[in-house]
């Protein structure tokens, strides 16, 4: 399935890699990327209203060509409209939990790329249960609001399959 690969949306379970995959794909389709935690959170980890969010979003879907990435599944029939292709990272949990932590040792204190200044890397025990509890809630919701946009979907279930789907990109 031929995709345009102007405007794509990469979502999945927390720690799947999508910000590595987000970056990845910018620079192998020329494409500029936009993280949804840069358009969330401001520094302090104080979340951006529902309004101010919205309207970030809606100057970003506006745009020709974009990749966006994060799940943020209350946003999604924002972009899935917009989008031409939809990435969906669909890895196992136990691996995106031992990522997710590998993450918080990796960037303790400090704020990762993905991420606006100011917000540091943490520990935060209701955010790992969320990763943990991910089968049991957050992946249906996600499926369900995907699921209409099938035809535009590239599921991908592993690191290499990931890569391999980049790879192709290059030969094309």
């Amino acid at each position: 399935m031929a995709h345009s690969l102007q405007r794509v949306l990469i979502v999945g379970p927390c720690g799947a890699g999508k910000s590595t995959f987000g970056f990845a794909l910018a620079e192998a389709a020329g494409l500029p990327l936009f993280h949804m935690d840069r358009l969330n959170w401001k520094p302090g980890w104080i979340e951006s209203t529902d309004e101010e969010l919205r309207a970030r979003l809606r100057e970003v879907v506006a745009g020709e060509r974009w990749i966006i990435e994060g799940t943020y599944g209350g946003t999604l029939d924002e972009r899935l409209p917009g989008a031409d292709t939809v990435v969906y990272l669909d890895y196992p949990i136990p691996l995106c939990f031992w990522r997710v932590l590998k993450r918080i040792l990796t960037w303790r204190g400090r704020a990762r790329p993905d991420m606006p200044e100011g917000c540091p890397e943490r520990l935060d025990l209701s955010f790992l249960l969320y990763v943990a509890r991910w089968n049991h809630g957050p992946r249906r919701r996600l499926e369900g609001r995907i699921g209409p946009y099938r035809d535009k979907m590239v599921r991908l279930c592993s690191s290499r399959e990931a890569q391999c789907w980049l790879d192709s990109l290059a030969r094309r």
